[in-house]
């Protein structure tokens, strides 16, 4: 299904699913956060009340009367009502209570351990009494001489404080609703300017695109160098490479003034629209240049290069082969002799008073017909003279001698 979808939808899903689980992440850490606040809120509290009440000099002067409740009792209601509190028990240090918001449960020893209050420690915790589960505090409460003659005890029941907590959550679960919302609305604003970005493209045109410019990028015979403005290749194609008798993979991202030696750069730096030949190793090349010198000396620009090397090997001999017939118009030797072989037939023949085309091809080591050839021009071009041979059988032979007037 999700390969169906566009990619303004999957960018809007997506973004939409991360704002959700970060605002719900940011929801739990701050409720965390907030039931901790309101525990220590009431702990401060709780402390502060059981510690005021066993400070108390009327609670302290009512224990050593015949009913300490009856003084006891009145205050420890005064003080629960106004520090909205669930109880608040004052026990001497046997356990009896002398208050309790049941005055029915007066009387009657306590129903949790006060060992640690009567210890002369303070207490902070949560433990389920004859009201239910209740965060508490207990202090002990210490006479003129400092000895433990009882303890308080302060409270509220985890139903309440739950309740207090769960209704403090309204304020947050707005805000988390409000922010998942702009959330949402900032997804959407930011896939619409992605799509506007890539040419509102969907991902498989984007791959199919990006695979017809590597094929096409790569396939050239042209090679193909990018630099950005800071002076580094950003894209070198296979052709490129290979001129630069380097890898493309180690020219990706190198400074182009280190790997393209001074003659490419200064094309690339300084633009060459028409085409500028420049040799690379074997290569002669011609480098063309959009050329993108920046103030502060950075280089972006886009480097091509054209392999003219055939060319340029074809145009040589073709320069080479103009000039040898031109030597050979100039000095008379006609197609197919060599002036070399001309001049050892030369010489040959004016170290004897006369030789056959057999005699000359002997002492040379070639052929008797290419000896022939190369005297044949010498007569006709009168630095030799012939002579028949009529001492042979059959049919007479030539001889031919260095032509003494020339």
């Amino acid at each position: 299904m999700a390969s169906k979808m566009t990619l303004r939808m999957q960018l809007l899903v997506l973004q939409a699913l991360i704002v959700f689980l970060v605002t719900l992440a940011t929801g739990i850490v701050a409720g965390a956060f907030q039931e901790q606040a309101l525990r220590e809120a009431y702990k401060d509290r709780m402390q502060a009340v059981a510690q005021s009440i066993a400070a108390l000099p009327a609670v302290l002067a009512a224990f050593d009367d015949v009913e300490p409740s009856t003084a006891i009792q009145p205050i420890a209601e005064v003080i629960r009502e106004a520090s909205d509190l669930a109880y608040v028990v004052v026990a001497n240090e046997e356990g009896i209570r002398y208050s309790h918001p049941n005055p029915d449960r007066i009387g009657e020893t306590v129903s949790t351990d006060p060992s640690i209050p009567l210890s002369g420690e303070v207490y902070v915790g949560t433990q389920t009494g004859t009201l239910g589960t209740s965060w508490r505090v207990k202090v002990p409460i210490r006479d003129d001489h400092d000895e433990v003659i009882g303890t308080a005890s302060v409270g509220i029941l985890e139903s309440e404080l739950n309740e207090e907590f769960t209704s403090n959550l309204a304020w947050l679960i707005s805000a988390m609703l409000a922010a998942a919302v702009l959330g949402v609305f900032g997804s959407a604003w930011v896939t619409s300017v992605i799509r506007r970005r890539i040419y509102r493209l969907e991902p498989h045109q984007i791959a199919a695109l990006v695979k017809n410019q590597e094929t096409t990028l790569h396939g050239l015979s042209e090679g193909v160098i990018t630099v950005d403005d800071e002076g580094r290749i950003t894209l070198v194609n296979d052709a490129a490479a290979r001129f630069l008798d380097r890898d493309a993979a180690e020219l990706d991202g190198s400074p182009a003034a280190d790997v393209l030696g001074e003659e490419l750069t200064t094309v690339l730096r300084e633009g060459e629209s028409a085409g500028r030949p420049v040799i690379v190793g074997s290569h002669v090349l011609v480098a063309r240049s959009t050329g993108s010198e920046g103030e502060d000396g950075g280089i972006g620009a886009t480097l091509l290069l054209r392999d003219h090397t055939e060319l340029h090997d074809v145009v040589r001999r073709v320069e080479a082969a103009d000039a040898i017939i031109a030597f050979r118009q100039r000095f008379g030797i006609p197609k197919g002799l060599s002036a070399e072989t001309l001049d050892r037939v030369s010489a040959a023949l004016a170290a004897r008073p006369d030789a056959s085309a057999t005699e000359i091809g002997a002492d040379l080591d070639i052929s008797r017909v290419s000896a022939r050839r190369y005297l044949e021009h010498l007569a006709s071009s009168g630095r030799a003279v012939r002579a028949l041979d009529y001492a042979t059988k059959g049919r007479p032979g030539t001889r031919y001698r260095v032509n003494g007037t020339i």
